[in-house]
C-alpha cells in the first residue's frame, strides 16, 4: 500500500455537496485517517475554503502489475471532474538467506556437500509462492572446469530423508552472475517442509579443489495460494548424483531401482500433482542416428503409468541451451541435451492429476522409453543413467496429512 497523495478540492459558487467515488485498486479519504470508495464534501464549506482529499494505492494479491483508475468529484447542476490513477502492484516478499558464498569443492579442506539449519518464514496461511534462488560465484582461482550436476534438499523430518526441491547444472568455468538472482526454481510443492527451523542441504558434484562458493536465498511472496494446506511425499528418489541415477539400456534389478509404487491419497485432497526432476548421463552406444549417446544426449519420451496406463509423458527433448543466458561458457555448453543445459536450472516436470484423486490408491511406474546399450562408450565413461526424483503433491483447503507410498 502506497503512501497518500493529496488533492485539493475547491467549489465557486456551487450549490450542491461533491460526491467523490474512485474505481480500482485505490481508495479516498478526507482525513488520511479514514479511507474508502466515497467521500463528502459540504458545497459551502469548499465554496469558501479548498480542502484535501488523499488518495492511496491499496493493490490486492490479484492487483499486481500496471493498474489504473478514476477519481470522480460530481455534484448537481455542474460537469464532474476526473483525475486518472496509476500505479504499479508489487507482491510482499519476505526473504531469507540460507547458504551464503559457501564454499563446495573436492579437496583442500573442502567437502561436495554441506548441510545447515536455517529459521525460514513460519506461517504459510497467506504465501501464495515460495522461490529458491541458486546464485554461484567462483572462487580465488577461478570457477570448476565442469559442467556438473548440482541439487539443493530439504530434510522431510517425519521420515528423515532429503527431498531434492531443486536441481541444475553448473555452467563451464564461469558463475552465473548475468542472472540477477541466479537460477530460479518454483518450490512452492515443499512448503509444509520449508517453515519454521529447517534442514538443508546442497551438493555440486565438482572434483577439484577450486569448485564453487554457493548462495541459496528464498522469497516467500505473499498473496492467496491456491489452497492454504500442502502435504509431500517421495515416490522415487535416485537423484544422489549424476550416476546414481537409474542404469539405461540394461536389465535392472528392480529390488535395487524400485520403479512401481502404490500410493494412498488422503480423504480430504483437492488437488494432486506429482512433481518430477529427471536428466540424462553418460555417452553410452549404440549412438541415435544423428550420432547421440545415451543418456545425455539422446531425446526419449518416457511414461508415468498410473494403474498400469500411460497417463503423463516426459519427452527428454531439447530446452534450447544456445540460447542460455550464462553466457560465454568455457566449454562445450551451446548442443542440446536431454531435457538439461549447463549453466541451467534442470526443468521441474509437473503432472496434475484431472480430479482430486482424494481418498483413493493408485498404482505409480516410471516407464523409461526401450533402448538397449551393447555396452560401449563414446567416452571414458561406460554406462547411461537417469537421475530421477518424483514426489507425489496433496492440496486441501483442510490440514491434510501427506500421501503413503509403498513398495
Amino acid at each position: 500500500m502506497s503512501s497518500a497523495q493529496t488533492v485539493q478540492v475547491k467549489g465557486l459558487n456551487l450549490e450542491n455537496d461533491v460526491t467523490v467515488t474512485v474505481t480500482g485498486s485505490f481508495e479516498i479519504s478526507t482525513d488520511n485517517i479514514t479511507f474508502g470508495t466515497t467521500a463528502t464534501y459540504n458545497h459551502t464549506a469548499i465554496n469558501v475554503t479548498a480542502e484535501d482529499l488523499y488518495v492511496r494505492f491499496i493493490p490486492g494479491t490479484t492487483d499486481l502489475g500496471a493498474q489504473t483508475g478514476v477519481i470522480t468529484l460530481a455534484a448537481t447542476g455542474v460537469t464532474n471532474q476526473t483525475i486518472d490513477l496509476a500505479g504499479t502492484g508489487t507482491a510482499v516478499r519476505h526473504n531469507y538467506q540460507t547458504f551464503d558464498n559457501q564454499r563446495i569443492a573436492f579437496g583442500g579442506g573442502f567437502n561436495q556437500t554441506v548441510t545447515n539449519t536455517y529459521a525460514l518464514h513460519n506461517t504459510m496461511s497467506n504465501i501464495e509462492q515460495i522461490m529458491m534462488y541458486v546464485k554461484l560465484r567462483c572462487p580465488a582461482g577461478g570457477c570448476n572446469a565442469w559442467d556438473v550436476y548440482a541439487n539443493i534438499k530439504v530434510k522431510d523430518a517425519a521420515s528423515g530423508e532429503f527431498y531434492e526441491i531443486g536441481r541444475y547444472i553448473t555452467p563451464y568455468g564461469v558463475d552465473n552472475s548475468q542472472l540477477a538472482r541466479g537460477f530460479e526454481i518454483d518450490v512452492t510443492d515443499f512448503k509444509s517442509l520449508l517453515q519454521g527451523s529447517t534442514e538443508l542441504y546442497a551438493r555440486i558434484e565438482t572434483w577439484g579443489s577450486d569448485g564453487w562458493e554457493l548462495s541459496v536465498e528464498f522469497d516467500y511472496v505473499e498473496g492467496t495460494p491456491d489452497y492454504e494446506y500442502y502435504a509431500i511425499a517421495d515416490v522415487i528418489t535416485y537423484d544422489a548424483w549424476s550416476t546414481s541415477g537409474v542404469p539405461y539400456g540394461v536389465t535392472i534389478d528392480p529390488m535395487t531401482w524400485d520403479l512401481t509404487k502404490t500410493i494412498s491419497i488422503p480423504a480430504n485432497a483437492e488437488a494432486t500433482e506429482l512433481r518430477t526432476i529427471i536428466s540424462g548421463w553418460g555417452h553410452a552406444t549404440p549412438v541415435d542416428s544423428d550420432n547421440r549417446p545415451c543418456a545425455e544426449w539422446c531425446f526419449r519420451t518416457h511414461n508415468v503409468k498410473i494403474n498400469g496406463a500411460n497417463m503423463f509423458q516426459h519427452n527428454m527433448s531439447p530446452i534450447g541451451c544456445a540460447s542460455n543466458p550464462v553466457q560465454p561458457q568455457s566449454g562445450n555448453w551451446t548442443p542440446d541435451r536431454a531435457g538439461w543445459c549447463p549453466g541451467m536450472a534442470v526443468p521441474v516436470r509437473t503432472d496434475t492429476f484431472s480430479t482430486a484423486m482424494n481418498g483413493s490408491t493408485f498404482t505409480f511406474e516410471y516407464d523409461y522409453q526401450n533402448w538397449t546399450s551393447d555396452g560401449g562408450t563414446t567416452s571414458g565413461q561406460t554406462g547411461a543413467y537417469y537421475a530421477t526424483s518424483t514426489f507425489v503433491v496433496v492440496k486441501s483447503t483442510t490440514p491434510i496429512v501427506k500421501p503413503t507410498v509403498t513398495d
